[in-house]
């Protein structure tokens, strides 16, 4: 079986699907990766084979020019009210109208029995319904914008997609969820369970960081992912780094590219910062996660079952944080007054480390996730579907 899979051009909305593809090539079946160098990249570094398509896309332009000095968007903007999420998706309907020639013609000449692709990639179903082969769509994680997007995009790419001889746009044949039951948000349509196999990208790991905290220490990494730094977010680092100032019994690892690291200051004793790392390589040996509720990192907290400290900035992270905190695995401060005073963080962090719920929440929520089938069982389902 030869699988197609397509990305919008982020490689962190690409890395969910990673596993699947791993356990389809497990299976012998064929995958290739159609995207943008923004995803190839990230795609052959995984060991997956890719084409590009188009040129790189450099996501952040938009948001970084309209971007005052030192000022992040949660700063600038406010949270993201449910109400706004379709227009926080609208650059996705104009990148799959703009892109669906190239995929097409491709896909044409590659002849996939089957495509699979992420959540705000809205060509995939396209793709498939024109050459006649099923379409499977796979979420990150929590889902508020698949929804909004979708009745969306059915008039937007309406025109596009009946030149193709298509009556509309098509939903796609099998829905994949990653998410836990309690994490599944109400707008989102009902999805077919796959369980979340962590990966958070290729590294390496200081050989410090794979053994545990001393003694007596409780560790916590702070993990904002890139583009809050790239946004101007140096100043909510440095006010996470002073929030365990006082704490003398946690050890706090920040993950962050290097070339920030000078503008956080002078550390605290039990603060130490490295360089960006895969999470999933040491979050066994953690106590809790500081971060901003992106799907890859609330995900992959979730599956170590460790209770959460999140402070949203763009679109869906507050979504993520609504329902981490209605689930009992998490704390959160959703506006910028709050994240930016130390006192406020390191209030929320003592009480997520020192209250035994939130632990036993965050388990739950783990253990709900290893029920779920693996990327390898649903192969089988896929196979079926193509078949």
């Amino acid at each position: 079986m030869r699988v197609l899979m397509l990305s919008t051009p982020f490689p962190t909305h690409f890395t969910p699907m990673v596993p699947l593809a791993w356990a389809l090539k497990g299976a012998g079946h064929e995958v290739t990766v159609a995207a943008q160098p923004d995803v190839t990249d990230a795609a052959r570094a995984a060991g997956i084979g890719a084409v590009d398509i188009g040129e790189r896309f450099h996501g952040l332009d938009v948001l970084q020019r309209h971007l005052p000095p030192d000022v992040r968007p949660l700063e600038l903007m406010g949270p993201t009210p449910p109400e706004k999420m379709a227009g926080a998706t609208k650059l996705w309907e104009t990148h799959a109208r703009y892109l669906l020639g190239s995929y097409l013609e491709f896909a044409r000449d590659w002849c996939p029995d089957l495509v699979v692709s992420e959540q705000m990639e809205l060509t995939g179903s396209v793709i498939a319904g024109v050459l006649g082969v099923p379409s499977v769509q796979h979420r990150w994680g929590v889902d508020p914008l698949s929804g909004p997007s979708r009745a969306s995009a059915r008039d937007f790419l309406h025109g596009a997609v009946t030149r193709l001889g298509l009556d509309g746009l098509p939903d796609p044949g099998l829905l994949l969820d990653p998410c836990p039951p309690a994490l599944r948000h109400p707008s989102a349509a009902p999805g077919v369970p796959i369980g979340y196999v962590p990966f958070n990208g290729v590294g390496t790991v200081p050989e410090w960081l794979l053994r545990p905290a001393p003694e007596g220490t409780r560790r916590v990494v702070v993990c904002l992912g890139g583009q809050t730094l790239q946004l101007n977010g140096t100043g909510l680092f440095r006010s996470i780094i002073a929030a365990f100032e006082r704490l003398g019994d946690v050890q706090a690892v920040v993950t962050a590219a290097p070339e920030f690291h000078d503008g956080f200051g002078p550390l605290p004793a039990n603060v130490r910062v490295v360089a960006p790392s895969p999470l999933n390589l040491f979050l066994r040996d953690c106590d809790a996660v500081v971060h901003h509720g992106g799907a890859n990192t609330t995900m992959t907290a979730c599956s170590f079952g460790l209770p959460q400290v999140v402070l949203p900035q763009l679109v869906d992270q507050f979504a993520s944080a609504e329902l981490l905190c209605a689930a009992g695995a998490a704390l959160s401060l959703t506006e910028a007054e709050p994240q930016n005073d130390p006192q406020r963080v390191r209030a929320v962090l003592t009480e997520v480390l020192d209250d035994d719920r939130y632990r036993k929440a965050a388990r739950a929520l783990a253990d709900d996730m290893a029920r779920m089938p693996s990327p390898a069982r649903v192969v089988e389902d896929l196979e079926l579907l193509a078949a």
